[in-house]
């Protein structure tokens, strides 16, 4: 009675609320009742049966319709939902047969197929019952499985064959079982341990199920599968990176059977292996897969790689592309949301190099952003230009249209390479002014203006960047920049990440960043870490341990030798940026003692160890530290170092003497107590210590082959004498009154230390301080000769004295004050000006019996006049006079006028530089 009587109200389509309650009550009502008493119930049942068929369409229909329109009241949805669960709750297999084919026809079929799986979908996805009803959840989806299971049998045996196999129906299919295995309710990992000892017991690991039908469903395709290559990729991946076992080790044997479907095909597998790689990368920055998936996903694609011949070679590259992405994108994912981004950028750089190798360049774009929007939300202005610079680097001057993706908000508005390229410049020149990168910037002004002038003819953008150039150069010269240190640090020990583990790296540090402020930055992000009290490499207990250990010390920069600077007055601001910047190379020299010890001369027995490393990258880069790649070690003897130390204070006294002349309002204390510790043996000792240890007979017997060395720290004590009257004449002008004691000692100290030197070593006479030029700071630019000037007979160089022009009092903008300035500009920095600027250095004649004249011992040559007479030195006009010493190069770097320590030189001669360069080569 009761059914034709709820069939009627559902064909009138009225009630449709109360006739899904009612059905469902009487289904389950009879259900039970069939279980309690069997025979009685029988013909009531199969009666039910009978006339269900027709009700259950249009019940689904109906439910499928309030579900889709009561998406917003949640209260409704759910109770239709649930209506939904206990009606099919009620359907065995005989029901879902009848209700198969109780479709007139098949695409009618097909329709409901088609809304049955995107209805399941998305209540899958947008579930109506909240995350802690764990019993109306897994109830769902235990009526879910059911009905998808029972459909995929429809769709194998309907929907399979050659003409009724229906594409969309299957892709369906696949994306409604994916959504169902990946859904947060079955993640039964994220549950408490009695949680899901409850839902295993009543429910079972319902994935396991759906992962099995979904890797047969996919074995049933055939040779259809190539049409879900690359659009299953990612799905597929989705159930693979599900952390179960059993489940990854049924379903990733269908990345390999997609290779072998489209290597048959094509010869190749390119399609799946961009749509894996595309995927992968954000799937786990999602935050799926691990350490255990890489090691599954290798092993078992590799041992079905090496089972197919022609698939295996290939193979094993993909298998090694795909792991290599997994390890650095799962280190990406360890630090990507730590507090301190330091290593977060590490990683990102290992992914954008990673992609620019293997050629995706819209992946290797995306991380670019990445990196530059971390470097400026730490304010690393110089590293966040580096990077942008390397997208403006992949585009063209040209009219093309962008093919790569635009990130940012002026994405859409630029349609041209040219366009995106100029917009990059222009903020690269914005981050590099912030970072006082003023050289950099230049360059690139340099290659916007002749854009402006050559190629768009924009004159007024020209004038703009002509103009920002400018003030670039200003900046270098008037703006004070410090000097970054850089600091060596060591990552030892197994409980680093893979990326930092046993490896050292050069840290470019922050303006005024002291040591320990840089170690401690450091260390936050790894509390439980040791540091290490030594800078010697450790050993393997170290290595191999299960902690944490970090190494710390500062390192200095290796400049490398411009040609360009070489021989030249150039303003100390500009060559300083070079000593600390474009570096690759860095050293470390820890002293030690070897051999008998001296209690009164420590300089004696002080070796150097000097450890060099080389970075992958110079510095500064896209990051502000690289990792060290070869490391070598070389011993330096104590002559050696007496060299280097006497080389360095020279350089000292030079950079002080520059700046007070640049700068004649700078505080006086800095120079008093360099030239003091100096000059005053009761301070440092001088070198006194250096004639003890070195110049003694028994030395040069013992050591025969220093003599030149010997002859080099010889040379230097004699060329800080001139640099030490320079200092001390400055500090003369500037000393104060109650300071004037002080300073007269000093004078003191320095007339008894340059008679000594000069009767020992000969005088050294420097025409750079004689031309000083007001506002032009000079600094030491040595040349690469410097080593090679090594030979004592290297400083019997004698060259043609020129008088050089008194320094004006004032000059001013000029036409003669410019001339001047261009004039001191073509000199050898430290040697002679030119007098006659029609003729070059290599228009001089060649004197006769050159390089016999060369050949003359140091001690015959001497600094005295044609005429043998010596002119009294003069504080204003040393440097103007025709001097009776020649001017030289010494062996270190130095030019001036070298006059002997014990005879009267002869004339001086010309001597061409050609000849004098020969020389050079056959000495060395």
């Amino acid at each position: 009675t009761v059914v034709p009587t709820l069939q009627d109200l559902i064909e009138k389509g009225e009630e449709e609320d109360a006739c899904v309650e009612l059905l469902s009550t009487i289904l389950e009502v009879l259900y039970k009742a069939q279980k309690v008493n069997p025979v009685s119930s029988a013909a009531s049942f199969a009666q039910v049966k009978k006339h269900t068929q027709l009700i259950l369409e249009r019940l689904l229909q109906t439910v499928n319709r309030r579900v889709i329109v009561l998406e917003r009241e949640n209260t409704l949805r759910s109770h239709y939902v649930a209506c939904m669960a206990a009606i099919l709750s009620q359907m065995d297999q005989d029901h879902y047969s009848s209700f198969i084919q109780s479709f007139p026809s098949r695409p009618e079929l097909m329709d409901f197929l088609m809304e049955t799986f995107i209805l399941f979908k998305d209540l899958i996805g947008k579930t109506v019952y909240p995350s802690d009803w764990m019993v109306m959840n897994m109830v769902q989806n235990r009526e879910f499985l059911r009905a998808i299971n029972q459909f995929a049998t429809t769709l194998t045996e309907m929907f399979l064959s050659n003409g009724s196999f229906e594409l969309q129906l299957w892709n369906n299919y696949f994306h409604l079982s994916v959504a169902f295995l990946t859904q947060d309710s079955l993640q039964l990992e994220n549950f408490s341990q009695a949680k899901r000892n409850s839902i295993l017991a009543k429910y079972g690991d319902m994935r396991a199920t759906i992962g099995a039908a979904i890797r047969d469903m996919w074995y049933n395709l055939g040779h259809h599968k190539i049409e879900f290559i690359p659009g299953m990729v990612g799905p597929i991946l989705e159930v693979t990176l599900v952390p179960e076992l059993e489940l990854r080790r049924s379903t990733i044997p269908i990345f390999f059977d997609m290779m072998l479907c489209e290597y048959q095909l094509t010869k190749s597998f390119s399609r799946f292996e961009d749509e894996i790689l595309r995927k992968l990368d954000s799937e786990v920055e999602g935050g799926r897969g691990d350490e255990q998936y890489k090691q599954l996903f290798e092993s078992i694609l590799l041992s079905c790689c090496r089972g197919h011949p022609e698939l295996a070679k290939p193979g094993e590259n993909f298998v090694a592309l795909v792991t290599g992405l997994l390890e650095r994108l799962l280190d990406y994912r360890a630090v990507m949301n730590d507090e301190n981004k330091t290593y977060s950028m590490s990683c990102t750089v290992n992914l954008l190099n990673f992609y620019k190798e293997i050629d995706r360049q819209a992946m290797y774009i995306r991380y670019l952003y990445k990196l530059k929007d971390l470097h400026v939300s730490y304010e690393n202005y110089t590293e966040g230009a580096y990077t942008l610079l390397l997208h403006a680097q992949l585009l063209k001057w040209s009219d093309e249209a962008n093919t790569a993706p635009i990130q940012g908000l002026h994405g859409p508005s630029l349609h041209t390479q040219r366009q995106l390229k100029e917009l990059l410049y222009n903020q690269i020149i914005d981050y590099f002014d912030q970072g006082k990168m003023w050289e950099e910037a230049i360059h690139i002004c340099k290659e916007l203006a002749e854009q402006y002038e050559s190629e768009v003819f924009d004159y007024e953008m020209l004038s703009d960047i002509l103009q920002r150039e400018a003030r670039f150069y200003e900046k270098i010269l008037k703006v004070l920049r410090p000097s970054p240190d850089y600091f060596a640090v060591g990552y030892y020990g197994q409980g680093f990440p893979t990326f930092l583990r046993n490896k050292v790296f050069i840290y470019r540090g922050k303006e005024y960043e002291r040591r320990e402020d840089f170690e401690m930055r450091l260390l936050s992000p790894f509390p439980n870490a040791e540091k290490l009290q030594s800078t010697s490499p450790p050993d393997q207990d170290i290595t191999g341990s299960p902690g944490q250990y970090i190494q710390c010390f500062t390192v200095q920069p290796a400049e490398e030798a411009k040609g360009r600077f070489k021989d030249r007055s150039i303003p100390e601001q500009i060559t300083n940026f070079y000593k600390a910047n474009h570096i690759q190379t860095f050293s470390y020299s820890r002293p030690f003692k070897k051999g008998p010890k001296d209690p009164d001369n420590e300089f004696a027995n002080m070796w150097i160890e000097r450890t060099t490393f080389v970075t992958a990258y110079p510095l500064p880069g896209i990051l502000r530290w690289f990792v060290v790649t070869s490391t070598t070690t070389t011993i330096i003897s104590p002559l050696e170092n007496a060299i280097e130390t006497m080389m360095k204070t020279n350089e000292k006294i030079m950079s002080e003497i520059n700046r007070h002349q640049n700068d004649p309002s700078l505080p006086i204390n800095p120079l008093s107590m360099l030239l003091n510790g100096i000059v005053d043996p009761a301070v440092m000792g001088g070198f006194a210590k250096y004639e003890t240890a070195f110049f003694q007979e028994s030395y040069l017997q013992e050591h025969p082959g220093d003599e030149g060395n010997i002859e080099k720290l010889k040379d230097l004590i004699a060329w800080q004498i001139p640099l030490l009257a320079e200092g001390i004449w400055i500090h003369g002008r500037k000393v104060s009154e109650d300071l004037r004691p002080f300073h007269e000692r000093m004078e003191l100290c320095f007339t008894q230390l340059r008679a000594k030197v000069e009767s020992q070593y000969g005088v050294r006479e420097m025409v750079c301080f004689q031309d000083r030029r007001s506002g032009r700071p000079r600094s030491m630019a040595w040349g690469h000769n410097r080593d090679r000037l090594s030979h004592p007979e290297a400083r019997q160089v004698l060259t043609e004295t020129h008088p050089a022009p008194k320094a004006a009092s004032r000059c001013s903008e000029s036409e003669d004050c410019r001339n001047e300035r261009r004039e001191n500009r073509s000199s050898i920095f430290l040697g002679y000006r030119r007098q006659d600027p029609r003729q070059s250095l290599s228009e001089l004649p060649e004197p006769k019996d050159e390089k016999r004249r060369l050949s003359h011992n140091m001690s015959e040559s001497s600094g005295g006049s044609s005429n043998g007479k010596q002119p009294p030195p003069s504080r204003d006009t040393a440097g103007a006079q025709s001097s009776a010493a020649g001017q030289a190069l010494s062996p270190t770097g130095f030019g001036g006028r070298v006059k002997s320590a014990s005879k009267a030189p002869p004339p001086p001669r010309k001597i061409s530089p050609a000849v004098y360069e020969t020389f050079l080569e056959q000495s060395d």
